[in-house]
Parts: structure tokens; C-alpha cells; sequence
């Protein structure tokens, strides 16, 4: 569904991506893991086109991500980041629902879409009327994804989606993420830094440091079979959250 090719990026003199191939499958979610500025934010920013390789290729579905088509390609991808990133001026159904009436959906189709999302994600429906600042984390987040599930795209790109909210609401939704993921068998990329969460939604793990890719595979395969003594110090610094998950890391 997704595929990169020697895509690289600099900003100035510094080089926040090196040469990168990376694939991900459709109906598959991929985990873009790693510590704070290693990429894994400006590898997700190409992947929607929000910023252009200084090299290399983005393909969308076989389909390469250029000038001339990039609006139509990112109908077809839902983009997600932390507290759902909702417009504070337009209550929750209106945030949802902004690019369907820029397609100029008719009311009813549109009304009926986002009914169907609110039930998806278990969002209650009086909400719908409400503004961001009256809704809580959780809510918001669930807001930000039915906006990126509107158009029903191939393709769901989370930035840290969860990283906000407090640990109770954060495992609720992490289930029900997962829930919806596997439900509409959607092809998700999505950043963390946490690597428990990673594991418990990467069907790929893929472990960057300094805009390279370390080690990608399952979590069994990173704590097996670490690529390199950084791939170790990385997964035994967060011990705690693997823990939880049921993963021997000792």
C-alpha cells in the first residue's frame, strides 16, 4: 500500500532522514518507534506529503506521490496527531466533517457519515454539537479520528496520537484503536515513542535512531535478535511498559 524508496530529507545542514526504504502492507500497522529527533516524525510528514524528499520516491498504492496529484492521493489517507489537532472555532460534527463539505457532500450523506463514525469509535452523539474545549482528551482524539476515517481512506497516519492523554483513557482507546483497525482492515503507520504501545498495535516495529532505520520486525524479533547493542539499550529503558504486555525482556 505504501512504499518509499531511498527517500531522504535535510533541513539545512542537518540530515533528519538518510536513505530510506521502507514498506507498509496493506491491512497491516507499522510502528515507526525511536527516541526524540530520529525521524520518525519527518518520515511520517513525506509519507503524507506535508514536506518533499530531497530525494528518493513516495508511492501511494503503486501511484508516486507528486505536485500534480497529491491532493487526490491524500483523500485517500487519514492523518491523525496528538490531541486530534481539531479547529477550535467548529463544534465536533463540523470538525469531522470538513472535508466532505469541501468535496461538497450533500447534507444528508455527510450527516450520515458521521453518525456511522460516532458509532465506530463510541463517540456519543450529543457530543457531535459540542466544541473541542468542551469535550475531554479522550473525546477530542476520537473526534480527530473519525475526521481522518470521513473520506473512508486506504491509508491512517497516526503522529503520537495517544501521547497526551492520561493512562486509564489512553487504554481504552488503544483498544478500541486496535478494534477499528482490525474491523475496517485499514493499512496504518503510526509514531510512537512508547514501546509497549508498539507492540501491542505493530504488526512491523520499526526501530529508528538519527534518521536511519536500526532494526524493523516484530517485537519478538527486537528482543530476540536485536540488531545492534543500541536496539537493547532502547527496549530495556522502557522494560516497564513490556512488562505489562507480557514480554521477557530480562
Amino acid at each position: 500500500m505504501l512504499e518509499l524508496t531511498g527517500v531522504s530529507k535535510s533541513f539545512g545542514d542537518t540530515a533528519a532522514l538518510h536513505p530510506t526504504d521502507l514498506v507498509a502492507e496493506s491491512a497491516e500497522t507499522t510502528v515507526l518507534i525511536g527516541p526524540s529527533g530520529c525521524g520518525k516524525s519527518t518520515l511520517l510528514r513525506l509519507m503524507l506529503g506535508l514536506i518533499r524528499p530531497d530525494a528518493g520516491n513516495v508511492s501511494i498504492d503503486g501511484t508516486m506521490l507528486a505536485e500534480q496529484n497529491l491532493e487526490s492521493l491524500r483523500h485517500r489517507i487519514g492523518y491523525v496527531i496528538q490531541d486530534g489537532g481539531l479547529f477550535p472555532h467548529l463544534k465536533a460534527a463540523e470538525n469531522v466533517s470538513i472535508l466532505a463539505r469541501h468535496l461538497e457532500w450533500s447534507a444528508e450523506r455527510t450527516t450520515s457519515r458521521v453518525h456511522e463514525l460516532a458509532e465506530l469509535t463510541h463517540f456519543p452523539v450529543d457530543g457531535l454539537d459540542r466544541y473541542p474545549a468542551q469535550l475531554s482528551g479522550g473525546q477530542r482524539q476520537r473526534v480527530g479520528l473519525m475526521r481522518a476515517l470521513m473520506l473512508d481512506p486506504d491509508l491512517l497516519l497516526l503522529d503520537e496520537p495517544l501521547g497526551a492523554l492520561d493512562p486509564i483513557v489512553r487504554a481504552d482507546l488503544q483498544n478500541d484503536l486496535r478494534e477499528i483497525f482490525r474491523r475496517l482492515g485499514k493499512t496504518v503507520v503510526m509514531v510512537t515513542h512508547d514501546m509497549g504501545e508498539a507492540g501491542f498495535f505493530g504488526d512491523q516495529i520499526v526501530l529508528m535512531r538519527e534518521g536511519r532505520i536500526i532494526q524493523r520486525g516484530t517485537l519478538a524479533d527486537l528482543l530476540s535478535k536485536p540488531a545492534e547493542p543500541f536496539v537493547e539499550r532502547f527496549i530495556n529503558a522502557q522494560r516497564t511498559a513490556l512488562h505489562v504486555l507480557g514480554e521477557d525482556v530480562s
